[in-house]
């Protein structure tokens, strides 16, 4: 019994009770609208330059489709379980259904991981290019409110990091309709300002430049391929408002792939222009975009990326921070972490106190710590949430209380999803021992949170074994 009792698999019916006080209010457009805001970041501007310099040459192009084909077999495996289980929680979520309980605490623990990370040093990274942008206009930020706690070097927390994460958070507890209005407007003003590039920069483009087309030969596009995959993580985020969303069955396959299409269309337009604006031996700058508009000399375009780069890492926070309050709900509906953070707020329909213990820990994490060199950690937290989804598919279609023949099917099954399940797990082997030894201590504070208070206070506890 003790064995088993840790895979215990939860019932639908009871997540479909529980998520029904959510306010059902967004939309195809409103989902895809969210994931291009967690996609689509400031690595547009950065990663076509640099990983053509490095590795693939114009030959970029085809990196990132090789990348978003990798990626989109993950992207049919999220869009099959969102549209069969329209409920909040993700790949945690999905885990306690079709695994059992230490599963999905485990794939949770691995979100949690992602979602306040990848928060928090965007949340820094938002501090440092808004005090730059502000420069350009002779408002200087004080340094020692602009970087992370560092008294030797005279710095003690990133203000502006502390106060967007506050600020998002806000708009969110005003409920979700609110909140997409503005989180919409922002990803197309996002998407302007990436298209304004590529029609300023296609009037530069000299074909002589895209030549050799693949310098480092096939080896590179591929080496550029499994760098550029983690540019398209967080299309998984759309799949956290599957109990928010009307006709989730068919909204929720659009949102998820239509993110990713649109990504993939995104950076491998930048990618063409940008390649042809400046030969790739001279992108191996910190800011290629801007570098390349200033050699031709559109200084003001320049300026309008900035804006871009700031209107990426906002819409990304907003996404995120949303995410990992419905991911933190859920847990807390399960009783695997205190149960207050499983409560709907009536007035707003949104889950008020796991948002605001999640936004205290990001403004703390992205005001206060030095994040650079845990930014890995965001990529295994993401794959390994990405194998079990694509493994899960195998299981899902085979047990008889879960729902079947209705909603999106991932088509090739089971070839697809056992592909899905293996890129993931090469993808994970190509991170540095570092990253793997710094998740392994995390995944182990998690088992011991799960075995000393989770499986004590699972509301599973209170059902009939």
């Amino acid at each position: 019994m003790g064995f088993a009792r840790i895979f215990r698999r939860e019932q639908l019916t009871n997540y479909l009770k529980s998520d029904q006080h959510f306010a059902k209010t967004m939309t195809a457009k409103d989902l895809m609208s969210l994931g291009i805001g967690a996609v689509i970041g400031t690595g547009i501007f950065i990663l076509p330059g640099t990983i053509a310099a490095q590795y693939s040459g114009p030959g970029i192009v085809l990196s990132f489709l090789i990348a978003a084909i990798v990626c989109s077999t993950a992207a049919m495996c999220y869009a099959e379980f969102a549209s069969v289980l329209p409920i909040a929680g993700s790949a945690y979520s999905y885990g306690n259904l079709v695994f059992g309980e230490i599963i999905g605490w485990v794939l949770g623990w691995a979100l949690i991981l992602e979602y306040v990370l990848a928060v928090a040093a965007v949340a820094n990274a938002f501090g440092a290019y808004f005090k730059s942008f502000l420069a350009g206009f002779h408002l200087i930020i004080p340094a020692a409110i602009a970087g992370p706690y560092d008294p030797a070097h005279g710095t003690y927390g990133n203000l502006v990091a502390i106060a967007v994460v506050i600020l998002i958070s806000w708009l969110l507890n005003h409920g979700m309709r609110e909140s997409m209005r503005i989180n919409n407007a922002i990803v197309i003003v996002k998407i302007a300002i990436i298209i304004l590039f590529v029609v300023v920069g296609i009037f530069y483009v000299r074909p002589s430049n895209w030549q050799p087309f693949a310098p480092y030969g096939a080896h590179g596009i591929l080496r550029g391929a499994s760098t550029v995959f983690f540019a398209y993580l967080g299309f998984d985020v759309v799949s956290a408002s599957a109990a928010e969303v009307k006709n989730p069955r068919r909204n929720m396959p659009i949102g998820i792939i239509g993110t990713l299409i649109v990504a993939t269309i995104l950076y491998m337009m930048v990618a063409i222009v940008l390649t042809g604006m400046v030969h790739y031996t001279r992108l191996n700058v910190s800011d290629p975009v801007a570098f390349a508009l200033t050699l031709v000399h559109q200084n003001w375009t320049s300026g309008i990326i900035s804006l871009g780069a700031l209107a990426g890492m906002f819409t990304m926070m907003v996404t995120m921070i949303y995410s990992s309050s419905r991911l933190i709900y859920s847990i807390g509906r399960d009783g695997l972490l205190p149960k207050f953070l499983g409560r709907i707020d009536e007035r707003t329909q949104t889950p008020r106190n796991s948002l605001a213990v999640i936004t205290v820990v990001i403004a703390l994490l992205g005001g206060f710590v030095p994040l650079a060199q845990l930014t890995n950690l965001v990529n295994i937290g993401t794959l390994v949430a990405f194998l079990f989804v694509s493994f899960g598919i195998l299981r899902l279609r085979h047990l008889p209380d879960m729902p079947h023949n209705s909603g999106f099917k991932v088509p090739g099954y089971p070839v697809l999803p056992i592909i899905s399940g293996l890129l993931c797990f090469y993808m994970m082997l190509q991170l540095p021992a570092e990253t793997w030894i710094a998740s392994s201590i995390w995944f182990a504070i998690g088992l011991v949170i799960y075995f000393s208070y989770g499986l004590r206070h699972s509301r599973l506890n209170d059902q009939t074994d």
